[in-house]
């Protein structure tokens, strides 16, 4: 008998150096976080934001390189590192926003801040993944600890019920996603990416009823993430019932994982099949823009009018993704500069609770222009990018996104598009009329005594600005990203281990 050889099992580290201290740095916080009071978290919270600046540092060791790692269930691609960069950076906001929250609303820190790293760990996951096992791994770390995180905040109802809503619906999504990678590995005899777009692209499968099925419960899944029509009855609920810095994380970092495993699975190792899957996708994007838009304008409470903002969003993207490959930059430049802007909206919200005058609604942000100018400008700066206003980031996102779609004949669907972000100025043009126009409201204390917060704001609105005026640089870096992955043969082929 040949003996077991433990030198020919070769691993490369690198690729998830990042995770593995997101990792430790979650299991940490936890156990240092026992003996800690609740109202003395806050060291806790530049723990967390430590790791994740030394997670941001060695991902950038990752840029430019390309392979696969631990037999192919880890890619490693510009594609992977694009994503894990952007949701370090969200999570890093979130922490700037959460110091001293949890104190303030009587929320265990060790918990809360532990459990956003590992939702962080699962959410770069998804965005690495090689195979459908991982992506589902990745998707089951990331929304176990978002369900907790959403109702962390146990003496509130609100909060509670956003928890239970939010898991009861993910979990029947997840079975669907978990089917329909069952249904693809039926079908195709492989959970890897990369040999699963070769079978495809040999025409041997064809019309696969097996694998037709396992497509649409795997666009089921990822639709119930992304938060698209009709999979959306969750977002409103719980975005309102979870602590503000989480709904910020669940409107950024969950849709950033999400359109990262999305776009990989259907614009990169399913497009031989996307004839069968693209007019499906069309209908939802349609559905999502316009379902979102018009339910955002009847909102008076900010938190849901900004949940059904998102929605509306997801379909601008769910458009780019109709179009195919040839619109994978412009999506992943949307998602940053959507990033950058809801991001700054909540961080808006949240300063405003913070100084403890009511910012539930949105007859609340009447005379803020006055009363507090700075705080009234940069959600003004939000808002304006959110509509697609110039030279803000969403502008240029939603010109290139909807030029890319117009590109590839989708001229209906882009003519939705743009009726929707007509419609979408009434709600958004609502709350700077009521900061600009109206009179009222309480008198607002100076943030100085927040300066994580008022960094946080500071930082999302120079990005809105800057990524919008000078937008090249990042539309060049996202298209690159995008093709690292769709050269999907060739990467998956190859492999950086020795």
């Amino acid at each position: 008998m040949t003996p077991f050889n433990v030198t020919a099992i070769n691993i490369v580290w690198l690729p998830i150096l990042p995770m593995i201290v997101i990792a430790i740095a979650a299991m940490v916080v936890l156990l240092a976080g026992v003996r800690i009071n609740e109202e003395d978290s806050e060291g806790l919270g530049w723990l967390t934001l430590a790791a994740l600046f030394v997670a941001f540092i060695l991902t950038l060791g990752i840029v430019g390189q390309s392979g696969v790692a631990f037999a192919g269930a880890i890619s490693i691609d510009s594609f992977a590192a694009y994503f894990e960069l952007a949701i370090l950076i969200a999570a890093m906001f979130t922490v700037l926003m959460s110091l001293d929250y949890a104190g303030e609303h009587h929320i265990p820190g060790a918990e809360y801040y532990s459990l956003l790293l590992f939702s962080v760990l699962g959410m770069m996951l998804m965005a690495t993944a090689g195979d459908l096992i991982i992506i589902f791994l990745g998707l089951e770390t990331m929304s176990l600890s978002v369900y907790v995180l959403a109702g962390i905040a146990r003496r509130d109802p609100k909060s509670n019920e956003a928890a239970i809503k939010y898991f009861l619906l993910g979990a029947f999504s997840t079975g669907f996603l978990l089917y329909g990678i069952a249904l693809v590995y039926g079908a195709t005899g492989t959970i890897k990416l990369g040999p699963i777009h070769t079978v495809l692209a040999s025409g041997a499968m064809g019309s696969n009823r097996m694998l037709l099925l396992g497509i649409g419960m795997l666009l089921i899944g990822f639709a119930f993430k992304v938060a698209a029509v009709p999979f959306h009855m969750w977002t409103p609920d719980v975005y309102e019932g979870a602590p503000t810095p989480i709904t910020a994380f669940m409107a950024v970092g969950v849709k950033l994982a999400a359109f990262a495993g999305f776009l990989r699975v259907f614009l990169v190792d399913l497009t031989p099949m996307t004839g069968e899957w693209s007019s499906v996708l069309w209908v939802v994007a349609a559905l999502t823009m316009t379902g979102g838009n018009l339910m955002a304008i009847a909102q008076t409470n900010i938190k849901r009018m900004l949940a059904y903002s998102s929605i509306a969003h997801a379909g601008y993207l769910l458009v780019g993704m109709t179009a195919g490959a040839g619109a994978g930059g412009a999506i992943l430049y949307y998602l940053v500069a959507y990033a950058f802007t809801n991001l700054g909206a909540f961080a808006v919200v949240i300063a405003l609770e913070r100084l403890g005058v009511p910012s539930n609604k949105i007859s609340d942000y009447r005379g803020l222009g006055t009363r507090h100018p700075l705080l009234a400008g940069a959600m003004a700066v939000f808002l304006l990018s959110l509509t697609g206003v110039p030279p803000m980031a969403g502008f240029v996102g939603k010109f290139y996104l909807f030029y890319a779609a117009l590109h590839q004949g989708y001229v209906g669907l882009v003519i939705i598009a743009v009726l929707n972000s007509v419609i979408s100025t009434y709600y958004y043009f609502s709350v700077l009329v009521a900061m600009y126009m109206q009179e009222g409201g309480v008198e607002v204390s100076r943030l100085s005594a927040r300066p994580a917060l008022v960094a946080a704001i500071g930082l999302a609105a120079i990005a809105t600005v800057v990524i919008g005026a000078y937008p090249q640089p990042y539309i060049g870096i996202a298209s690159n990203a995008f093709h690292s992955a769709s050269g999907a043969e060739g990467i998956h082929a190859a492999s950086l281990e020795p």
